[in-house]
């Protein structure tokens, strides 16, 4: 009797790996009536009992014509955050309503810049050990060719469990560090289809904002505090001249470049990381120099872990939300309304870069390998990002020397300026959104929306 027991169990663990279980949810707590747009979570089984695990996700459909409009898979960045900060702080149909914490549970409101108005988007929790998702075993090796690897399978196997979608056109969309694993995904599902592995895949195209491409982004922070006005002609001047356009190796015997490099550290250390514009307010954030490196961006995400037992920033703040965030799914009500699994995760963090591997080491020759796929593509930075540039993202893309098909232009939100595109062969949009910060969406919300509705429609961003 014990042996068979066992070996029921065993089967159930079997089946649980390579399951996809998937589940409405009508209501959320914190959301007054029932949700005015389906919500479907669940989750899928990847790779083995050994070297995979349990993938969440949480799937809204498109609020428009969901039988004809596309699909995408969105990823948060991190690397190793949960796609429920691209559901409830950047793209998705609701919002946490910003108002003082007075202990109950923080309340949700409808976003009118939903990108989930245009498309279904499948918002998942990768790699694992981001948000809900957990492994199969204590210990799961973690990296960018995993998560690429878990993120093919599950797209094959949801597509296996949602069948009406079949036939849909897909779409890979991310932001910030997801701008390193993406291109690798696109090629890798790309692959999968030209091997004749099935389900076949639909694939149109990838959606990147403020992405990580090359790991040589800091070196265009001094161009970019100058264009800006942070730092004075002289510096920038002393900085090329020293550092000869290396900011990120610098040269332990190179006094001269390390001066001038922490002298335009010092310059930038009361400004907002991730917005020039922006207030500086606590984000649990603070590492030894301040802005982006792969070194520092490690950091800046171990420290974001620890967020949730900060002291609070002031309301007026962009990252109050976050700290409204964790108060809301750890309630125990809304775990059980997003039917996570019991004993699955002891704790949710919003961020996970422990233990990861960083093996791709530049994204630039897999944009290369797919320009002749034919596939589209919508690359955007905010203009006040410093920790991605937007003339690091300009200088990668002028490396795929690709032709331009129509030049530089405004495009209008409102009859207003919302930032700057253009249009290149292989049919690649890159546009700026005036105003925004590292994730564009959170600080331009309308702007961002437009952007992405006409692109998707395939109509002229202008």
């Amino acid at each position: 009797m014990n042996e068979i027991l066992v070996l029921a169990l065993v089967l159930l663990q079997i089946c649980a790996q390579f399951a996809t279980s998937g589940s409405p949810v009508h209501r959320l707590p914190g959301f007054e009536g029932p949700l005015p747009f389906h919500l479907e979570t669940g989750y899928v089984g990847v790779g083995d009992s050994e070297k995979g695990g349990q993938v969440f996700y949480y799937f809204i459909e498109s609020e428009n014509n969901p039988q004809e409009d596309p699909l995408m898979l969105w990823l948060t960045g991190g690397p190793g955050c949960s796609s429920f900060s691209g559901l409830i702080f950047e793209i998705g149909p609701i919002a946490f309503k910003v108002e003082k914490y007075n202990g109950t549970l923080p309340k949700l409101v409808r976003r009118p810049q939903a990108w989930t108005k245009a498309c279904s988007i499948i918002f998942v929790d990768l790699p694992i050990g981001s948000g809900f998702s957990y492994a199969n075993t204590p210990y799961l090796q973690r990296g960018d060719w995993t998560l690429v690897n878990h993120a093919h399978q599950f797209i094959r196997k949801w597509l296996i469990d949602h069948p009406r979608f079949l036939s849909h056109q897909v779409y890979i969309g991310g932001d910030s560090y997801s701008g390193i694993p993406v291109p690798a995904m696109v090629q890798k599902i790309s692959n999968g289809n030209e091997k004749g592995i099935q389900p076949w895949i639909n694939l149109q195209g990838y959606v990147l904002g403020n992405p990580l491409t090359t790991m040589e982004e800091e070196n265009y922070l001094p161009s970019f505090a100058h264009g800006m006005a942070l730092i004075s002609d002289e510096l920038y001047m002393s900085l090329k001249k020293n550092c000869k356009g290396n900011y990120i190796n610098i040269d332990p015997e190179n006094k001269s470049c390390l001066r001038d490099f922490n002298i335009l550290h010092e310059l930038i250390s009361g400004l907002s990381e991730y917005d020039t514009l922006n207030p500086k307010c606590e984000m649990a954030l603070n590492t030894p120099h301040g802005f982006f490196s792969r070194r520092s961006l490690i950091n800046k995400f171990r420290t974001t872990l620890i967020s949730s037992r900060l002291a609070r920033p002031p309301l007026s703040c962009q990252s109050y939300v976050y700290f409204l965030g964790y108060d809301w799914i750890q309630d125990n009500k809304v775990q059980e309304a997003l039917h996570i699994r019991k004993g699955s995760k002891r704790n949710w963090q919003r961020c996970n870069p422990f233990d990861y591997s960083y093996d791709i080491t530049s994204a630039f020759p897999y944009h290369a390998n797919l320009s002749p796929k034919g596939f589209r593509s919508l690359i955007y930075n905010g203009d006040h990002d410093p920790i991605v540039p937007f003339m690091s993202t300009q200088a990668w893309i002028r490396d795929l020397n690709y032709s331009i098909v129509e030049d530089w232009r405004p495009w209008l939100v409102n009859g207003q300026v919302a930032g700057y595109t253009r249009r290149y062969s292989n049919k690649m949009t890159f546009a700026t959104v005036k105003g925004a910060g590292h994730i564009t969406p959170e600080y331009k919300p309308e702007e961002s929306f437009a952007m992405f509705i006409r692109w998707i429609s395939n109509t002229p961003l202008w």
